[in-house]
């Protein structure tokens, strides 16, 4: 695993509507170190929703 990766990891972000969809991100762990939460369109419900960080 190069450096470039430990910093900055691929996560993927799973709606908490429960349709099953996901989005796939990078974030910053010196940043943010915790479980990232976004509110972001989930097309299946149809409606904006809290997508979880999912490891």
């Amino acid at each position: 695993m190069s450096k470039k990766n430990d910093l900055r990891p691929v996560i993927k972000l799973v709606s908490t509507a429960g349709t099953g969809f996901t989005y796939v991100t990078r974030k910053n762990r010196r940043n943010s170190p915790d479980r990232m939460v976004l509110k972001k369109y989930d097309p299946i419900a149809r409606q904006h929703v809290e997508f979880k960080e999912h490891r």
